[in-house]
């Protein structure tokens, strides 16, 4: 299947690096802490940024204290972090104005991500720190779109988490899933258009200014 756009917007965790490990024990250490359900909590972290879920679960706390000692201990918890198949090659091979980097994860914390699994700082990075309104709100991917001067109904956002699916989709961008984190039923019912294993199954072709020309290999598309 062959898709054709100007620009290509990245979730991070989940599609560009696995972080997976990380994540969970990050979340499941504070969850014990306040005698939650870890994995109910890990799931509702999953793609949106740290405060939300501090605030869901945490009404009367300070939120801004709780979101900062989250973020010290993802920070400090690197060791196991690595790049997702197919990441690097399909990064490396597009050119820094068709493309942006769109995470839920703060600046600084993105920034220890991507170094930890081998990437550069990407020149358009949209973070938790430059937004006001989280995923699945469609303002990160249309900062994204905005930031390389592409309208978003012209970028693909590829994504692993139905409250990014459902930012993409919201923001006007088509969006492509990845089966990383989640099952395709979920990723379907948020929004994804299709869903492939990872970003080794796509092919990019370039050709000047001209769009992209993405190649999906053996990809589910929506019912």
């Amino acid at each position: 299947m062959n898709i054709h756009c100007r620009a290509l917007l990245f979730d991070m965790d989940g599609v560009l690096v696995d972080s997976t490990s990380a994540v969970a024990r990050v979340w499941a250490t504070w969850a014990q802490k306040y005698g939650f359900d870890s994995n109910d909590v890990v799931r509702r972290a999953h793609g949106r940024p740290s405060i939300t879920t501090i605030r869901e679960l945490l009404p009367s706390a300070d939120h801004h204290a709780e979101d900062q000692e989250i973020e010290r201990a993802e920070i400090d918890d690197v060791g196991d972090i690595v790049a997702l198949p197919g990441a690097a090659q399909l990064l490396n091979a597009l050119p820094a104005g068709r493309f942006a980097v769109v995470t839920s994860a703060t600046r600084d914390l993105a920034t220890v991500r991507l170094q930890a699994a081998g990437f550069a700082v990407p020149k358009h990075l949209i973070t938790a720190s430059d937004i006001q309104r989280g995923k699945p709100d469609p303002e990160p991917y249309l900062r994204g779109a905005q930031s390389l001067g592409i309208e978003p109904s012209d970028c693909v956002v590829i994504e692993d988490a139905p409250a990014g699916v459902a930012s993409g989709k919201h923001a006007g961008a088509r969006v492509l899933a990845l089966r990383t984190t989640t099952n395709d039923q979920e990723l379907f019912a948020a929004g994804a258009q299709w869903i492939i294993r990872d970003c080794s199954q796509i092919s990019l072709h370039l050709n000047g200014t001209d769009p992209l020309l993405l190649t999906l290999h053996q990809p589910a598309t929506a019912p």
